[in-house]
This record gives structure tokens, C-alpha cells and sequence, in this order.
């Protein structure tokens, strides 16, 4: 099978590659910028003729983009597509429902939504990891460096939406601040969405947002998915990292340099490819905290984790039962409480650590690596 391959910075692309022509299909590349992935006249135009020049049998990229699928539509050509980022608000666009199109999404509670609204395009897939990359760059590396690591976003960096509202209403801020300080003590179901209506025009008034001309998304989801579910997040991160480090030695590994608590030791960002496992690998403890959009997905970097032998401490989140068994493959936190006390339990555990860490890792390897999904996505 020959795939047209959507390529732009996107997380991955190495591994899915590598996938496809291990499964014995062709790869043909086309750059792509994704800024706006809607509508672009020329775009559409040089894409179709590089589709009628190469007679692709499928087009795939990583995240949807309306642009692509009317053309496949038009072109007459499957579009497949595999979304790892939540929020992703075109995939409330209209052409979602384009009969070229397939469309993975790695949250099972989101999927739910779509097919219960009788959206046919959209499927479930869980992420993945490339463990024979992994295991060639982690090789060796079994001396533990970090006790205590996270790698990921503080969602504390400049231009966040939340810190743009201005002119709040003291009902509203006040609302605001008791909603996330509710959501905060909640882990497997997020209700911030479902309760922005009574503040909903201050909202308005303070960061004007609205939804895309070709989409379905309320305003609602506008807020709650790249407003204050980020703010919550960051919050949160940033509540537990402190509250982690109080106690244990803590390393962190993120774009925001200037944030600093006593007993931890920022790094700044690392390389996805060549640096990012070997932290995974040689911390005791990975720490994972969801982006309190993610319904009940498996974030990707628990893929990365448990692919380069690491050992998996997160938040709860459904989907993790539903492939992994949890003090077995994975260990999941209720509560700081519980986060704190499973870390000391797991410092002090060396063999029980080790031992699921290699259980997590062998599970990936065994039913969750890109050739598994992209066996999946062309049965």
C-alpha cells in the first residue's frame, strides 16, 4: 500500500514512518504547514496535484485538518487521521463527517460522545510507543540519576489565555476560583464545561472567543477546554510538584526555566527523541499529570514512560484499565495524599518499582507499539 504522509513538527513522525514501511508500505511525504488548517486555496490546489501525481491508496497525518479532507473528499481518497493533542477543536468541524475520512482519537470518553451522536468517522485508538527505538537508546541506562522527575508543560508560560481576561466581574472571579479549586480535588471526570453558563457573558466580555465559522464547538468548550482547563492544570502541576519536592529530591524538565521550589532541580527542555527516554529510564519515579482536558485518555508520555522502561506514577485516568493493570504495569494516584505516600512506598520498594516498570514496558511492547496501531488502522 502506498501512504501520502502529511508531515509537519509533529510528535512521532520518525516512529509512524518506520512503522508503515516495516508493515511493507510505501511512504511519500509531503511537507506541510499547519497553521491553518482549514482553509487555504493554494494549499488545496498543490496538494491535489501532488495526490494526482503520486496515486496514493491512503493520506495520512498526525491531527486532523479540514483543508486535507476536502481535498481527499474531492480527490476521492481515504484520509486517516490519528489526533494526539486535547483540546483539538477542529475536530468539531463540519468536514468531520466526510465519507473519506477516518478519524483516531486517543480518549475513550470523547469517542463515546462522537458515536453517540451517531458521527460514524471517528474511532477509538489508544497512543503508542516505538520500544525497539527505545530500547536501542535506553540500553545500558539502568542506573537510576533522578529520584523523583516530571517532563511536560507548567502551562505557566506567557500569552496563556487565562491571564488575558480582564474586567472579570468579583462574582465571576470568585466563581472561577471556587470551580477549578473543585475540579482540583476530582480526578476521572471533569465538569467545568457543564458549568460555565451562569458566568458565561463575563467570560465574553473579558476574552472575546468564538467559535470557527465551519465548526460545532460552543463557546462552552472554548473556555473550558483551552482556558481554564489549561489554568487548572498548571495549577495543579505546579501545587504537586511543590508538595513532591517538600519531601523527595525532584527533577524537572520543562520550557518554563524560572519556575523553582526549594529541593528541585529545573533542566529545562530535552529532546524528545534522544534525551526524553534516557530521563524516563533512569528516574525511579515518572510522574504524570494530565491536562485536565483529557477525558479518559492515556496521555502519550505515559507511552513514552512505560516504552523506555520507566516506572509510571499518574493521575487516575479510565482508559488506563481498560490495557494496563494498575500496581502491576502502572501505579495511579487518588489524592497529594496518596501521590506522597506512593512515592515513599515506591523509593523505598526497589524490586516491587523495578519489577513494574519492566511489566509496563513489556505490555507496550507486546500490544501498544506504532506497528500495532498502524496494523490497526489499515485493517
Amino acid at each position: 500500500m502506498k501512504l501520502f504522509f502529511i508531515e509537519w513538527k509533529s510528535f512521532g513522525n520518525d516512529d509512524i514512518k518506520a512503522a508503515f514501511r516495516a508493515e511493507g508500505h510505501e511512504v511519500v511525504c509531503y511537507p506541510f504547514d499547519n497553521k491553518d488548517g482549514r482553509r487555504d486555496n493554494v494549499l488545496e490546489q498543490d496538494l491535489a496535484a501532488a495526490l494526482r501525481r503520486s496515486v496514493p491508496d491512503v493520506v495520512f497525518s498526525f491531527n486532523y485538518f479540514p483543508v486535507i479532507s476536502n481535498v481527499c473528499k474531492r480527490e476521492d481518497i481515504r484520509y486517516i487521521s490519528w489526533i494526539y493533542d486535547s483540546p483539538y477543536v477542529m475536530l468539531y468541524s463540519y468536514t468531520v463527517v466526510n465519507p473519506c475520512n477516518t478519524i483516531y482519537i486517543f480518549d475513550r470518553a470523547l469517542y463515546q460522545e462522537f458515536h453517540d451522536a451517531g458521527i460514524q468517522t471517528v474511532r477509538y485508538l489508544p497512543m503508542a510507543a516505538n520500544t525497539d527505538r527505545l530500547d536501542r537508546l535506553t540500553a545500558g541506562a539502568d542506573s537510576c540519576e533522578y529520584n523523583v522527575s516530571f517532563v511536560g508543560s507548567l502551562y505557566t508560560e506567557e500569552h496563556n489565555f487565562f491571564e488575558r481576561m480582564t474586567g472579570l466581574s468579583p462574582y465571576s472571579r470568585g466563581y472561577l476560583d471556587a470551580l477549578m479549586s473543585a475540579q482540583m480535588k476530582i480526578q476521572g471526570y471533569n465538569f467545568v464545561q457543564e458549568s460555565l453558563s451562569p458566568i458565561m457573558e463575563d467570560l465574553y466580555r473579558a476574552l472575546p472567543m468564538d467559535p470557527n465559522p465551519d465548526g460545532v464547538e460552543s463557546r462552552e468548550y472554548l473556555y473550558a477546554q483551552y482556558v481554564i482547563n489549561r489554568k487548572i492544570t498548571g495549577l495543579e502541576r505546579a501545587d504537586l510538584i511543590g508538595a513532591v519536592a517538600g519531601q523527595f529530591p525532584f527533577d524537572l524538565f520543562t520550557q518554563n526555566r524560572e519556575f523553582t521550589v526549594d529541593n528541585l532541580r529545573n533542566h529545562g527542555t530535552v529532546d524528545y527523541y534522544t534525551q526524553m527516554p534516557l530521563v524516563f529510564r533512569r528516574s525511579r519515579i515518572n510522574l504524570n499529570i494530565s491536562l485536565r482536558s483529557i477525558k479518559s485518555g492515556i496521555p502519550l508520555r505515559a507511552f513514552d514512560i512505560m516504552g523506555s522502561g520507566g516506572f509510571l506514577l499518574s493521575n487516575y485516568q479510565a482508559d488506563y484499565l481498560e490495557h494496563f493493570v494498575p500496581g502491576e504495569d502502572f501505579v495511579y494516584y487518588e489524592s497529594r495524599e496518596d501521590l506522597l505516600d506512593k512515592i515513599g512506598y515506591y523509593l523505598e520498594h526497589e524490586d516491587e518499582r523495578r519489577a513494574i516498570a519492566a511489566s509496563g514496558h513489556d505490555k507496550v511492547a507486546a500490544a501498544h507499539t506504532f506497528r500495532h496501531r498502524v496494523r490497526e488502522m489499515l485493517a
